[in-house]
């Protein structure tokens, strides 16, 4: 598995609107409404990438800890789903149920979303204000597979809680690290 950091886009950086299809309800997911003004997390995950395998679990209690403190969260997956299908939309149901995601699962069938957000792997995180500005983008914390540190998703823990406490955005944050996202051929971005 080769490992891609994050793009790091600039703090401050509106969040791009869209509206994509939720696979686990088949409703269609604008941004601008379903976050309502609150502040929102969007996440690029996948379902067969070590590193998301890897945080699943926490990543899913750390959601639905920020869903019930009013943050809105999304996940999207931008990968290629015919020439990996275990990324098809389909299978993001199954896998929403299984992991206990509480969050709309949203598929980017033609990757512009992941282009928007200059999205590079999975899993890559970014936090918005209820301003729709970009307050944190980085790692979940500084587990990986096979480096025996455990899984707390501290990172973007703290950056929610500074958030939603009016503090200003953490100085120090390092980029998230995993598969980078399966672009289609002739798709990959001028950036990756």
């Amino acid at each position: 598995m080769a490992a891609v950091n994050s793009t790091m886009v600039p703090l401050g950086t509106g969040a791009p609107d869209f509206t994509l299809t939720d696979t686990v309800s088949g409703k269609p997911i604008n941004l601008a409404s379903y976050r309502a003004g609150k502040p929102v997390l969007v996440m690029f995950i996948c379902n067969h990438c070590p590193f998301v395998v890897h945080v699943r679990s926490e990543l899913a209690k750390a959601a639905a800890e920020f869903q019930k403190s009013g943050v809105a969260v999304v996940a999207i997956s931008s990968n290629d789903p015919e020439n990996y299908p275990d990324d098809a939309p389909a299978k993001m149901t199954v896998e929403a149920k299984r992991a206990g995601y509480t969050f709309a699962y949203l598929f980017d069938a033609d990757q512009s979303v992941a282009k928007a957000y200059k999205a590079a792997c999975t899993p890559d995180f970014f936090l918005y204000d209820a301003a729709g500005k970009l307050y944190y983008r980085g790692q979940f914390d500084a587990s990986r597979p096979g480096n025996s540190k455990p899984v707390t998703g501290e990172d973007l823990r703290s950056a929610v809680s500074a958030m939603l406490a009016g503090k200003p955005a953490p100085v120090e944050q390092w980029p998230s690290i995993g598969c980078n996202i399966k672009w289609k051929p002739g798709n990959a971005p001028d950036y990756f």
